[in-house]
């Protein structure tokens, strides 16, 4: 018997009443994934892997966008690391689910908000939607990105998109294999939910064990490098005077001067 996952949450909404779980990012104006955000997603995403009933989980953003990225106020000395962790805690339940993961992204996808679609087994883009990774530009990097970008879309352009911090539209993700499809703004749910109406019509275990079998070469790597792109981000990354510099910058509005150290 279907349960309800009836917990009041702040920054996400979460409709389990069906087959399809839907999980959406809602903390406006651009859903900002904070440290509470990371809590929420990690005790749904527990409850939803126990619940028999479902067999499918849709990722999405309430309002102008998917999410803008991990909140920047959270990269700070005293907070970086449970940051990183719980962020990182989120991408490997979504990776490691036996649920199929659906992300539909419209408007800002960016940063760690690109990062937590990137992971999702499909994702549907409006063709306008802005994806990006533009860590650099604050002196950083995005670890899940560097980790499992290039398996998506090869390396050269994983390196362009991490190294120059541009933003791509949702036409061209698709091109490029970061995302399935692309469509217009107003067909973004009603495509969603047909594939997601179709996957409800297989079998949960043959999907659970075809995932398992799919991602076993890839999760292995993945692991591996995550723990390593964290380690690197913490002990190297966090202790240079750039990365200190543009995040201060960042959120005193100005431009970095950086120091190159």
């Amino acid at each position: 018997m279907s349960t309800a996952i009836e917990a009041k949450f702040a920054r996400i909404a979460v409709d389990s009443n069906s087959s399809v779980a839907r999980i959406v990012l809602r903390n406006s104006p651009v859903n900002v994934i904070d440290i509470g955000m990371m809590e929420e997603l990690t005790v749904v995403l527990s409850e939803i892997e126990n619940r028999s009933d479902i067999s499918v989980i849709l990722l999405s953003g309430e309002g102008k966008c998917f999410s803008a990225g991990v909140d920047v106020a959270a990269h700070t000395p005293d907070k970086v690391e449970e940051m990183l962790l719980k962020f990182h805690a989120v991408t490997r339940a979504v990776i490691s689910s036996s649920k199929v993961t659906m992300a539909a992204v419209h408007g800002s996808c960016l940063g760690g908000g690109a990062e937590l679609a990137m992971v999702c087994d499909i994702v549907y883009t409006t063709d306008s939607a802005q994806w990006g990774f533009p860590e650099i530009k604050l002196g950083c990097y995005p670890p899940v990105a560097c980790t499992a970008l290039a398996a998506l879309v090869g390396q050269k352009r994983a390196s362009e998109l991490i190294l120059t911090g541009r933003t791509i539209k949702g036409i061209e993700a698709v091109e490029i294999g970061l995302a399935n499809h692309s469509v217009r703004d107003e067909e973004l749910q009603v495509a969603a939910d047909q594939v997601a109406a179709e996957l409800t019509k297989l079998s949960p275990a043959a999907l659970a064990i075809t995932k398992k079998a799919l991602y076993v070469w890839d999760a292995m790597h993945f692991d591996k490098g995550l723990a390593r792109a964290e380690k690197i981000y913490l002990e190297e990354l966090m202790k240079s005077a750039d990365a200190q510099e543009g995040i201060q910058a960042f959120l005193q509005k100005r431009q970095p001067n950086w120091a190159g150290k």
